[in-house]
């Protein structure tokens, strides 16, 4: 907007604004020098009124500030972002002070506390109108509200309620304070004016409707108790913003601008007449795209939750979740709108939205606003609205008309989406809408599978294998306790639902997770689901985060959740073909290090409460086998041991002291079950602790003395080799440290003298024996697979005391360098790797997976086709049994 002089302002509001200019007849020392009260506005506004009863003071401080907001505006002084916070700071003072004076004026000698206005809408976004209502919920603790003798806190707060309504909406020669609307109050035509905080909360927990979920975006406490009102709002924080989104809140809003405009049809076409708040393309169209995606995604990422729209668009952007562009005009828009808006209520101080149909009160607008007349007016506003009638319009539901109940359409429909047999899962459609399973007996569940079916007959009909798709969604939703969610949730998200019937498709495993936690399915909205997995610090960050109070037990959920989440995206990114399978493998290590890392850290804690800690001293945890690699699939379990250090003598200092063996045994079994035992939430990993000194026959904890002692002098040639993959994933800098020390000097040599070589072909023989493959494709297991290339590894690394890494790729780099292993290795182990992840995905079973799925693993293994794989697996394991056969005869 162009800036104008203060003189040129003042002409312009004794030409085209009653309201206005009556406030210049009555303000003369803000007339004669609006100047000096541009710069403390609030200050200002209650120079003159100080010394009067508070209810002529509010009066008065707002027709002032009303005028000097005004002058701040026309003139370019202010931008719309100050106008607005200017009107919100102002209504938060008012409904404060009238909070205040109502509980003063009842009990003068009592604290002012247990009283609290909750801001909604704009207000609760600072982004006012400059003739607006505002609408707060009004909250009361009983324990603390200041009553007077025997009078009940609920009689109390009532009656301290409506003298606050007296004191900011009645009228007399000064005008009024604010409008208040406080109809957002839970069932508003039943409850008093002012609620149980307590019983407040309880409705927002389990009673409340869905767009009142998106009405508390913008909610913070404003007035009064601040500290109670903030309460509040912590409390009922997971009910606005949940993790696994309810889709029938966004519907709710879709379907709130949509009985909008039919509502308001009158104002919907462009032009004179036309709503700025309601019609297609305004105001409110912009807040509910911003709100919308808020909902989205502010349940997982906390900084998209800002109240006011201009900053949460921003942040959406920042984000990545909306377009830039659509954002910039959205945002100029939003701007553009709300000031013709306060334009239109500075005429006569009307809540009005609405262009006048008049043409000389619309000209009134457009001269009051700056601009030559009406038309001009119009034709700055048309390229605005029709761009964001158009960017709202985008984001309608997808689907487009129902399905039809009739067999034959319906195999007509299946058979034009793809279906190549329609016959199966017309009957499975048949058997959703007879309410076949729990989940489907509802009529909101049937509503909601309606909604969908459009989306998913498009999106199973083009998978890769459609029957594979439906029959196993169908399998899904026969293990589900509720659909309503999942079917809102594929309804919205078509690229998701088609993301989805690729998984079914091919992922039995990732399936049978989403039998179990629908959920799973929104981790992968957003796109960072595909993203090369976060490094262990900050998966470690994420599971530590805790709500406020959160116990023990809720740490082992959010951490199982978390887990769960990273997995199924981890598979979800071979699925989709995103990522390679090798950094797959070490996301899903890394994910797994981290949940190590919090949850003995959890369980240190909570065995500390009950038994203290024993004095210098900790618990280590070792890790081997894949883990102790860095290298997990999908269906990998833990190989743990579990040490520590310190005196083995010693005593815990807690109420109930143990001896440190004591102690740290019955600690590892704490951790083993946190890591293990499955909860609401699902299970984790399996562990497996039969690697520690002795096996199954020994403690489960031992110190490190002990662990040294054993590994010295007592340990068979396959625990030497284990100890090739071993690394320390629990515990201090210092300990750990000591850990790999130990090993290190036993590696070298500080060991037994025994066979390496027969002892490890007899044991591979052993192996061949009792644990053969599984299938044809068994990359592991099979002659020439991955067990082979380990022990090839380890007696050369054994034999020749070198070449020591975990990581056994980089274990063989570093014996290839040293001309102890072919170069062919490191790429036999690659592929074999790659083979080996995926198909513990597609083809748990080992066996040869159908048609499309043979195409997924080949471009998982970067091969052109299936006979390609055919062909790759068995060359290498040629090579890998050369290998092994040329150190049994070299050794």
């Amino acid at each position: 907007m162009t800036d104008f002089s203060l003189s040129e302002t003042l002409d312009r509001i004794r030409a085209h604004s009653p309201f206005l200019n009556q406030a210049l007849n009555r303000e003369k020392d803000l007339a004669e020098d609006p100047a000096a009260a541009l710069d403390d506005p609030l200050a200002a506004a209650r120079a003159s009124a100080s010394d009067q009863p508070i209810a002529r003071q509010l009066r008065i401080e707002r027709r002032r500030l009303a005028l000097i907001a005004a002058i701040g505006d026309l003139s370019g002084a202010y931008d719309f972002d100050r106008v607005s916070r200017l009107l919100s700071d102002f209504a938060d003072l008012a409904l404060d002070r009238a909070i205040v004076a109502a509980i003063r004026e009842r009990t003068p000698d009592a604290p002012v506390r247990g009283f609290a206005a909750l801001a909604l809408g704009k207000q609760g976004s600072r982004e006012l109108n400059y003739s607006s209502d505002i609408d707060p919920i009004l909250i009361f603790d009983p324990e603390t509200l200041p009553c007077r003798p025997r009078e009940a806190p609920e009689e109390a707060a009532v009656r301290i309620a409506r003298r606050v309504l007296e004191l900011l909406q009645s009228r007399d020669g000064d005008g009024y304070v604010l409008r208040v609307d406080l109809r957002l109050r839970p069932s508003p035509e039943v409850t008093p004016i002012a609620l149980p905080v307590d019983a407040a909360i309880s409705y927002y927990e389990s009673q409340a409707l869905p767009w009142e979920r998106a009405a508390f975006i913008r909610a913070r406490a404003a007035a009064g108790d601040l500290a109670l009102g903030q309460h509040f709002l912590d409390a009922i924080r997971p009910f606005v913003w949940r993790r696994a989104l309810d889709y029938g809140t966004i519907r709710e809003i879709q379907e709130i601008s949509r009985r909008i405009r039919d509502h308001y049809q009158q104002g919907q076409r462009f032009g004179p007449g036309y709503d700025l708040k309601r019609g297609r393309g305004g105001i409110r169209e912009v807040e509910f795209f911003a709100q919308i995606h808020q909902l989205i995604h502010g349940g997982r990422d906390p900084a998209l939750r800002a109240p006011a729209t201009r900053d949460a668009l921003a942040a959406l952007a920042g984000a990545g979740r909306i377009d830039p562009d659509e954002t910039a005009a959205l945002d100029a828009a939003y701007v553009l709108l709300r000031t013709i808006e306060h334009r239109l209520q500075m005429i006569d101080d009307r809540q009005t939205h609405t262009l006048p149909s008049d043409p000389a009160a619309l000209d009134h607008v457009a001269r009051l606003h700056g601009v030559a007349d009406g038309a001009a007016l119009i034709a700055l506003l048309q390229p605005q609205v029709e761009r964001v009638g158009r960017i709202y319009d985008a984001l309608a539901e997808a689907g487009g008309g129902g399905v039809s109940s009739d067999p034959d359409l319906l195999g007509e429909r299946l058979a034009k989406a793809g279906f190549a047999d329609a016959e199966t899962p017309r009957r499975i459609i048949d058997g959703w809408r007879g309410a076949t399973y729990p989940a489907l007996r509802s009529p909101a569940s049937q509503g909601a599978l309606e909604a969908v079916l459009p989306v998913l007959i498009d999106a199973f009909g083009t998978a890769p294998d459609p029957q594979h798709a439906i029959t196993r969604f169908d399998a899904m939703l026969k293990r589900l306790p509720s659909a309503i969610n999942i079917f809102r949730l594929l309804e919205a998200q078509p690229a998701l639902t088609r993301l989805l019937s690729t998984i079914l498709s091919h992922a039995p495993t990732l399936a049978e997770q989403l039998g179990r936690r629908a959920e799973l399915l929104d981790g992968l909205i957003d796109a960072s689901a595909f993203a090369p997995m976060e490094d262990g610090a900050a998966l470690a960050k994420a599971m530590t985060a805790a709500e406020r109070g959160a116990d023990y037990q809720w740490q082992l959920e959010h951490v199982r959740r978390l887990v769960n989440e990273k997995r199924f995206a981890l598979g979800a990114q071979i699925v989709a073909g995103t990522s390679d399978p090798l950094d797959v493998s070490a996301g899903y290590a890394r994910v797994a290090e981290a949940a190590i890392q919090v949850l003995a850290a959890a369980t240190v804690e909570e065995f500390a409460g009950q038994h203290g800690r024993v004095a210098d001293s900790e618990l280590v945890i070792l890790a081997l086998g894949r883990m102790g690699g860095a290298a997990l699939t999908h269906a990998s379990d833990l190989d743990l041991i579990y040490l520590f250090t310190g005196d083995y003598a010693a005593e815990s200092d807690g109420r109930r002291p143990l001896g440190a063996v004591t102690y740290y045994n019955r600690l590892a079994q704490r951790v083993t079950a946190a890591l293990s035992v499955p909860t609401a939430a699902g299970p984790l990993y399996e562990v497996d602790t039969r690697l520690r000194p002795s096996g199954t026959q020994g403690p489960l904890s031992v110190s490190l003395e002990g662990f040294a002692a054993y590994q010295e002098k007592d340990a068979w040639t396959w625990e030497h080799m284990a100890l090739t993959r071993a690394r320390p994933v629990y515990g201090s800098e210092a300990a750990r440290a000591q850990v790999e020390a130990i090993i290190a000097r036993v590696l070298h040599g500080a060991r037994p003298e025994r066979d390496i070589l027969a002892d490890a072909r007899k044991m591979r023989a052993d192996m061949a024996a009792h644990k053969p493959p599984i299938g044809p494709l068994d990359a592991k297991l099979l002659d020439g697979g991955l067990v082979d290339l380990e022990f090839a590894v380890h007696v050369q690394q054994l034999c020749h005391r070198t070449g020591f890494n975990p990581r056994l790729e980089q274990a063989i780099d570093a014996l290839v360098g040293q001309g102890l292993m072919p170069a062919s290795a490191r790429t036999a182990h690659d592929f074999l790797t790659r083979l080996l992840v995926t198909l513990r995905l597609v083809a748990p079973d080992a066996q040869p997976p159908g048609e499309n799925t043979r195409a997924l693993i080949a471009r998982a293994l970067g091969l052109p086709d299936w006979e390609a794989v055919v062909a790759a697996l068995y060359a290498t394991r040629q090579e890998v049994r050369d290998c092994w056969a040329a150190i049994q005869a070299g050794n």
